[in-house]
């Protein structure tokens, strides 16, 4: 072996033995005459000391640059006193070198290897990943995301899951994103699609009688970008036979309340998650991921101001508009600007503009005052249960309206006031969503979840004739204002799936065409069944306390889904377009 012993991993028990490290040179420093190198690996670093009288071993010290490899052997020697670096896991002791080899030099990277990386632009970092992943911020996360990954297969193993993987050559079905699409050289004009998740070959496990599945799956959506979203994912998918919704959640919330202690123990979580009704979370909190570490709810003042007399209230409620107000605490003192500012943020949302009253001790303060009575002052705070000191912000419009921005101007507030704890993960459930969305630009229904999502049992008389009142027996799981998972109960009857393809426009061709071996494969005694696919990069993004998922994926895109260190996508020789029969029409 090059190295006996990992840099990180040297204690004081080890002072006084001999030992080979191998690693590069993070740092190194000259102090009359000695060299203090830290040599790092992946375990961590160690202090090497270097003696003028090393002979070799010094020169090679003195000519070695930051990100050479280098082999040194040495013996460990507990730290002089009061030279100990408490900051450091090695801080204790250090080794004095009697042989130095450099396996490698290093060109002088484009950026320092011994920062976070936050001082750097991103286009840099991605060019040289495989530089910036050398970085102890990005090894943490991997070995982080590592840890998570073999906690839920050891936790599924036990629990009599199977793993079983599953083709990432399909063929493209409509599920909710845009396909990546695959030529097939030997059958010209035909093509494959990657998956956008494993849904429809894990309910074929379930039918054929694997009962319990999981699988640590790649899925692929050609979709716009984001800080949580990228062109290639990861996700724990994971299927159940002979179950319903609460026996699929109550085995998922036990994995997540396992897992995060087991990882992560500085990290706080609130069990047991609470179930919370999709129509309930958008009246609530405006949107459908929210955040439950603080408060700041909103409150319908509908029935409250109606009948009042300013315009903007009475006009908004005439046209079948709602108003709904949130109480930000503590910022009744809010100056013109900062007013200013969170009535352009509304607005930028979607909002016609902003009420903001301000209960101040002096009386209520705002823009609006001159139009509202003394009463509704106080029946509004009553409502809101505003104190002294404290800003009533009201949106008037419509309910999808008002419910939006006021949801995000909450979120606002979160960041402006610091109100979430940083180490707390607030999971919940979200359930009882819509089975269908109507498309305005196609006029017509579609799925709000994915067509094979089994809608309530007492909701199927209206499939057809009103299928805006029919709710799914779909669920997703949510934590800290991120939607981490997202799972149902499946259609296991041939006719009951054949009847949603048609509330959802396809006739009786096309459902052959798309679905003809799900439909087939149901008429062979498919067991009712349901499951969920919880999403690996944002749970480690959470856990990791990062902002975005590309600080824990290895090798990730940028927002507009360019490799830059491959610069991928790019462009294929004529041979290859040939090979597959494609012609570019740019």
């Amino acid at each position: 072996m090059i190295k006996s012993i990992n840099c990180g991993e040297l204690r004081l028990s080890h002072a006084g033995q001999k030992v080979t490290l191998a690693g590069w040179m993070h740092k190194r420093r000259d102090h009359g005459g000695l060299i203090f190198i830290d040599l790092r690996d992946r375990s961590g670093l160690v202090q090497v000391r270097v003696d003028p009288n090393a002979g070799e071993a010094y020169h090679a010290a003195d000519d070695a640059r930051g990100e050479y490899v280098l082999q040194i052997r040495g013996t460990v020697h507990a730290r002089p006193d009061g030279l100990a670096n408490p900051n450091m896991e090695t801080g204790e002791v250090e080794v004095e070198a009697e042989q130095i080899k450099v396996l490698n030099t290093s060109k002088v990277p484009p950026f320092p290897i011994d920062d976070d990386g936050t001082k750097t632009t991103e286009t840099l970092r991605l060019k040289y990943r495989y530089l910036d992943l050398r970085r102890q911020r990005l090894q943490k996360n991997l070995i982080l995301r590592h840890k998570v990954i073999t906690f839920m297969r050891d936790y599924l193993d036990a629990q009599g899951f199977i793993e079983i993987e599953t083709p990432m050559l399909i063929k493209s079905t409509p599920e909710g994103a845009r396909d990546y699409v695959v030529p097939c050289r030997v059958q010209p004009g035909k093509f494959y699609a990657l998956p956008q998740s494993p849904q429809q070959l894990k309910q074929l496990l379930m039918v054929a009688g694997y009962e319990r599945y999981f699988q640590i799956a790649r899925c692929f959506r050609d979709e716009d970008l984001r800080g949580d979203r990228q062109p290639e994912f990861t996700q724990l998918d994971l299927e159940m036979s002979f179950v319903e919704r609460d026996d699929v959640l109550n085995l998922v919330e036990a994995l997540f309340t396992a897992l995060v202690p087991a990882v992560t123990p500085h990290k706080r979580i609130l069990t047991p998650f609470p179930k919370l009704a999709y129509r309930d979370v958008l009246d609530r909190y405006g949107i459908d991921k929210p955040d439950l570490r603080f408060g700041l709810e909103m409150t319908d003042l509908t029935e409250v101001v109606k009948g009042s007399e300013f315009k903007v209230f009475a006009d908004t409620l005439a046209g079948g508009g709602v108003v709904k107000a949130i109480c930000a605490p503590g910022c009744a003192a809010y100056s013109r600007k900062q007013i200013d500012e969170i009535t352009e943020f509304v607005k930028g949302q979607g909002a016609k503009g902003l009420v903001t009253l301000a209960y101040t001790a002096e009386g209520v303060k705002g823009s609006a005052v001159k139009f509202l009575k003394e009463t509704e002052f106080a029946a509004i705070a009553d409502r809101v249960g505003a104190q002294t000191g404290d800003l009533v912000c009201l949106v008037a419009d419509q309910r999808a309206v008002a419910n939006k921005t006021l949801g995000l101007l909450r979120l606002e507030f979160r960041d402006r006031l610091n109100l979430a704890p940083a180490d707390l993960l607030a999971f919940a459930w979200v359930v009882d969503f819509p089975m269908f969305e109507w498309d305005e630009e196609l006029q017509k229904w579609t799925f709000a979840h994915h067509p094979f999502t089994m809608p309530k049992e007492e909701d199927l008389p209206y499939i057809e004739s009103d299928p805006g009142r029919v709710f799914s027996n779909a669920y997703d799981m949510v934590c800290n204002g991120c939607e981490l998972a997202s799972g149902s109960i499946r259609i296991h009857r041939r006719e009951l799936q054949a009847q949603i393809f048609k509330a959802l426009g396809y006739d009786t061709d096309e459902m052959e065409r798309r679905f003809g071996h799900m439909l087939d494969a149901f008429d062979y005694g498919a067991p009712p069944h349901g499951g969920m696919a919880p999403g690996i990069d944002r749970l480690v993004m959470l856990l990791a306390d990062e902002p975005n998922i590309r600080e824990v994926l290895s090798f990730p895109k940028t927002a507009s889904g360019s490799d830059l260190m491959f610069d991928a996508p790019a462009e294929i020789d004529e041979k290859q377009l040939r090979e597959l029969r494609i012609k570019l029409d740019l």
